[in-house]
Parts: structure tokens; C-alpha cells; sequence
């Protein structure tokens, strides 16, 4: 590092353990939001190089600079996998990036179900794309438990995403057998589900726990790996689940725009490397 570098590197940072001995920092240029909901603590703060921060009880949501990585990759393999989406339902993705990709494609509804409305305001402010999703007519947004209301609602989607945190606080509902059975109650017959699954590296026994029972409950319950350089070990892991939808049979063309996903991108992110081939 240069010695002009180290005079202007900030003295504030945030931290992120993800072991006792290894984790990620960020150098604070501002705090922009600092606060306490009902549910987490809530920070955004800026960082030169990642732009906005988002954290969530100590754990990094999203980042300005790379946040395209893990919303293209949530929501984009479902899309091009279907044969024509017209309804979506996103459990959680307070920050809005989600929402952003799914009305790049002609759905006719999408529905937000939010636990937390303080990050909904603390995002709408500070990450731009979410205010203007918001003012989409085709966007609805109940503050709510995502649980519950998968539990309770007599609605159905073609696409139902679930951009979850970590299992701990109010997510750790949305990762258990119970909420996915629901979850498949709420699908049109040629659904699709994409969940948020964790760390591959750091996570992988969580994981391999959960694909376990999820290959109990849909006929096809398929992992797929990604990018996202500000998470737990710079990548990360994603479950597509249907009653029939086979991911590797692409539908349509990803609408333009993107910065990462693209066919190809579809195809390798379904090949496993071979540690997750042999533990599942």
C-alpha cells in the first residue's frame, strides 16, 4: 500500500467476523443511518469503494458497488426459466434490489412482504432503486411476517423469491420445513422458487441440512452458485425449487441491461464444484 493511501484511508471501520480468526472490513467514510427497529439493528454507512452499505445486526445485506451480483442471480435464473411469469412474490428484500429486477420483466403483480419497515425506509432514502420501484403501479408492498402470510393467504404466484438474512433474528422462520411447505401452497402449478441459501464455504453444513428436507418437498430442488464479492467468502449459494420447471431448460432471453447474468452465466452457476457435489 502507498504511503499516500495510508494517510487517506479512514480511521473508522466496520468490521464483519465470520469466524473467530477471519472476516471483512470497511473503511466508514460517513454513517449515514444508524438505528433500532423492533426486529435488528440497522446501519447504512458509505464506503469508497462499495458506495452504500447496508448491515443488518452486524451482517452486510447489500453494497452499492456489487449489489447486481446477488439480485441478478436471486431472481433472474427463476425468470428465464419459466414460460411466462405474470405474478411474483418476494418474502423479505427490504433493500429493493430484488423488486428492481423482477419489473424489468412484463409481470403484471409484485407483491413485498417486509417484516421490517425501518429498513424499507432507511433503504427507499439511501439506495435510489428502491424509491423508484416503489412508484411502479404494478408493486405492492405489505409490512408483514413473511411466514405468516404464506401461511394464510389463499393468493398464488409464479415466481415466489425469498431474499432472506442469515437464520438468526426475525429470518430465522423463513429457513425451516414448515414455511417452504407453505411456500409451495402459494405456487401456480409451472412455479418457480429461488431462495437465498448461504455461504457454500462457510455454510455448507446449514445447507446441505436444508437441501435435505427441500428434496422431500419439491420434485425438483437444485443448488446454483454465484458471486457476491462482500459476502462470506466472496460467493454464494442459491436454491431453485419446482414441481416440474427444470432450470437448465431456459424459456426466454434475460431482459437487457443486466451487468452479470446472462445464458452462460445460467448454465455454469448449475455446476457444482465437486466438495457440494459429494455432500449432497
Amino acid at each position: 500500500m502507498k504511503e499516500e493511501d495510508r494517510r487517506n484511508r479512514p480511521v473508522f471501520e466496520k468490521r464483519e467476523y465470520h469466524t473467530d480468526s477471519f472476516g471483512i472490513f470497511f473503511g466508514v467514510e460517513s454513517i449515514l443511518y444508524s438505528g433500532r427497529s423492533r426486529f435488528q439493528n440497522i446501519e447504512i454507512f458509505a464506503n469508497k469503494s462499495f458506495g452504500n452499505v447496508l448491515i443488518l445486526d452486524g451482517l452486510v445485506q447489500t453494497t452499492e458497488k456489487d449489489e447486481f451480483f446477488y439480485h441478478e442471480m436471486l431472481v433472474h435464473p427463476a425468470f428465464t426459466a419459466h414460460p411466462s411469469p405474470q405474478s411474483a412474490l418476494i418474502i423479505g428484500g427490504g433493500d429493493g434490489g430484488i423488486t428492481k429486477e423482477i419489473l424489468r420483466y412484463p409481470v403484471e403483480r409484485v407483491k413485498q412482504v417486509e417484516i421490517d419497515a425501518a429498513v424499507i425506509a432507511a433503504s427507499e432514502k439511501f439506495f435510489p432503486w428502491l424509491s423508484s420501484a416503489r412508484r411502479d403501479p404494478r408493486y405492492e408492498l405489505l409490512i408483514g411476517d413473511g411466514a405468516e402470510y404464506v401461511r394464510t393467504t389463499a393468493e398464488k404466484y409464479d415466481i415466489i423469491l425469498v431474499d432472506s438474512s442469515e437464520p438468526i433474528g426475525p429470518s430465522r422462520v423463513l429457513h425451516n420445513k414448515a414455511f417452504y411447505e407453505n411456500v409451495k401452497r402459494r405456487l401456480n402449478p409451472e412455479g418457480v422458487i429461488a431462495a437465498q441459501a448461504g455461504s457454500p464455504f462457510y455454510h455448507f453444513p446449514f445447507i446441505q441440512e436444508c437441501l435435505s428436507f427441500l428434496k422431500k418437498i419439491f420434485k425438483i430442488a437444485r443448488l446454483y452458485t454465484g458471486p457476491v464479492p462482500s459476502y462470506p467468502g466472496g460467493g454464494w449459494c442459491y436454491a431453485f425449487l419446482s414441481a416440474g420447471t427444470d432450470p437448465l431448460q431456459l424459456k426466454k432471453n434475460p431482459p437487457p441491461g443486466l451487468k452479470y447474468y446472462n445464458h452462460d452465466v445460467h448454465k455454469a452457476a448449475f455446476a457444482l464444484p465437486a466438495f457440494m457435489k459429494t455432500g449432497i
